[in-house]
């Protein structure tokens, strides 16, 4: 059967969702980058909705059902585009040879140099092509050609997070407590691996099928050492330690917060019109949470819980996962 919203693949000077523009790893340039080393490994599913509700169970399984150790464009069907951004696109795609549907992040070298961002690139690379989480966005391999870099990523049909709030503008208690679940499992993941996402955001979260969330875009991930001191990040998620001393991984705790504030009440606690007055209040402004719309009390004491200045005294990520309102809705 053709591939459904077909089109033309995409233009060689055409180019994903941008890759942050801070890493942590030495790099050389793209045209440098090598061919994947490990096979796409999610088996050949039988229809295109197969694939978006197995995709997930395979990663844990990583069947070796596809031999090829590497790719090229031509190995690919290209679809509808589903996202673009200042140095690339991300293209609905199905491996010709397993029929496997992915996302296909497609980037110029051109623009990756032009920006500095190989360092980045190379952290997304290394970082998110070693986790096996079902709430991380597998990454499967990469290939490049003369002009461009190829990501071959598992595919979230449901899109962006981001986008859903927007649509919903607030998020039900039930759906939101899920979500944290998800997230804090995920993090705790990264963690456990020695890996600060640093950029948690609505932007940065993609949903399945089944309405799980996946974690991505690594570009401003870092293997942590035990402090660092560089500013990354996106400013309304920033934890106050960011930008004023050392930090370490409880900044992702504060983000996973700052996010289901965001998820309950349809805007961040501290964001205003101006930069400087938004760093001041993350800082140094008290919690507060609006009259409306109504959340419950046990939720108000996670959200205090997370988004504590503090980092000593920030909610561990395994007291966020028996916290009575995480529990609780989970049930509900």
């Amino acid at each position: 059967a053709p591939f459904s919203d077909q089109v033309n693949p995409p233009n060689v000077e055409q180019a994903v969702m941008p890759s942050r523009a801070l890493g942590t790893l030495d790099g050389n340039r793209v045209a440098d980058v090598q061919p994947p080393t490990k096979p796409l490994s999610t088996p050949a599913p039988t229809s295109l909705a197969a694939t978006s509700a197995g995709a997930s169970a395979a990663v844990s399984n990583t069947p070796a059902a596809v031999q090829k150790q590497c790719w090229h464009l031509d190995d690919f069907e290209i679809g509808r585009p589903l996202g673009k951004g200042k140095f690339g696109s991300v293209y609905l795609a199905r491996e010709k040879r397993t029929h496997t549907v992915v996302a296909l992040k497609v980037l110029t070298k051109k623009s990756i140099e032009q920006h500095a961002l190989v360092p980045q690139l190379q952290t997304e690379i290394e970082i998110q092509s070693r986790l096996r989480h079902p709430h991380v966005l597998r990454l499967y391999g990469y290939f490049h050609d003369e002009k461009r870099v190829y990501l071959v990523l598992e595919y979230a049909s449901g899109g962006e997070l981001y986008k859903l709030m927007r649509k919903q503008k607030t998020i039900s208690e039930a759906q939101a407590a899920q979500w944290v679940a998800q997230l804090a499992e995920a993090i705790a993941f990264l963690h456990s691996h020695a890996v600060l996402h640093r950029d948690i955001k609505p932007e940065n979260m993609l949903v399945d099928a089944s309405g799980r969330l996946k974690i991505a875009d690594f570009g401003w991930s870092a293997v942590t050492k035990k402090n660092r001191r560089t500013f990354c990040g996106t400013l309304d998620y920033l934890a106050p330690e960011m930008m004023t001393s050392d930090y370490d991984a409880r900044v992702d705790v504060w983000a996973l917060g700052v996010l289901m504030y965001e998820c309950l009440f349809g805007k961040t606690p501290f964001e205003t019109e101006g930069l400087a007055e938004t760093k001041q209040r993350i800082r140094d402004a008290p919690l507060s949470f609006p009259s409306s719309p109504s959340v419950s009390s046990s939720a108000k004491d996670l959200l205090t819980a997370l988004l504590h200045k503090d980092p000593e005294q920030r909610v561990p990520l395994a007291d966020v996962l028996k916290h009575p309102w995480v529990v609780e809705q989970a049930e509900a």
